[in-house]
């Protein structure tokens, strides 16, 4: 039986419609592989695309933020740029979905980001499955920062030092990105995994914190994860991973 899909209103669910089949996330490669240096791009952009329309990653050699929004996807660079990518770019690691609307509410007076999580979780049904985000609107600040292009076999946490990040006041953009339960903390990273992008296309990253003047947020549902490796990539095949060590290297990370 399809999952049916939900929309809250003054403390009552109301059906919005009924999903046609299970909402899969789509992850390609470990949180924990990135963490630890193969940072080789081994899926192309066109190809992770066909798995869902909102989402976030990096790209080949972590050169800056995966941003996608509705079904495009963008880079966001350390020198401030952003670029729309074409199908050939490859990535080594990214999480998409095919975003579909389980809560929707409209925040009408400003909220930090912690303020806003708290009202968004406010409408989980648990805390053990994954949920998509989806936020637009105009905010009062929005703190980004972009992983700089490294050498493979550099660990992530060391680049992460030396990552610029930018604040800017005043914008309208769109914040995509996915929650993560507990118990998958080193798959990807365990709670809000968020990326940003102005409606302009001129500004946007990682997002480190922000404060929202008033906007539109949508909760998607996921049913399902679709983990897939880079099986054809020896060096991950045969890498050796420390995995409590990379665990503490993504809470120092992200």
């Amino acid at each position: 039986m399809p999952p049916y899909i939900f929309e809250k209103r003054n403390g009552r669910a109301s059906i919005l419609h009924m999903a046609e089949e299970p909402i899969k996330l789509y992850q390609y490669n470990t949180l924990g592989a990135l963490m630890a240096g193969l940072y080789g791009g081994t899926m192309t952009i066109g190809e992770l695309l066909t798995h869902g329309d909102l989402g976030v990653g990096t790209l080949d050699s972590i050169d800056g933020e995966l941003i996608v929004l509705d079904g495009k996807a963008y880079q966001a660079k350390g020198d401030k740029t952003i670029t729309e990518l074409s199908d050939e770019v490859k990535v080594p690691y990214a999480a998409v979905v095919p975003h579909h609307a389980e809560v929707m509410f409209k925040q009408r007076f400003t909220a930090t980001d912690k303020e806003l999580e708290e009202r968004i979780e406010s409408y989980f049904d648990g805390e053990n499955l994954f949920r998509s985000v989806k936020i637009h609107g105009t905010f009062a600040k929005m703190h980004v920062r972009m992983i700089p292009k490294a050498k493979e076999g550099t660990k992530f946490v060391k680049v992460s030092e030396h990552q610029p990040e930018y604040e800017v006041e005043n914008v309208t953009g769109t914040i995509v990105g996915i929650w993560t339960p507990e118990m998958f903390h080193g798959v990807s990273v365990a709670g809000y995994h968020l990326h940003f992008i102005t409606d302009d296309y001129s500004f946007g990253g990682h997002v480190m914190d922000f404060i929202l003047e008033e906007g539109d947020v949508e909760i998607g549902a996921i049913d399902q994860l679709d983990q897939a490796f880079p099986v054809q990539d020896r060096k991950y095949l045969f890498a050796r991973l420390n995995i409590d060590e990379l665990k503490q290297d993504i809470n120092e990370a992200e």
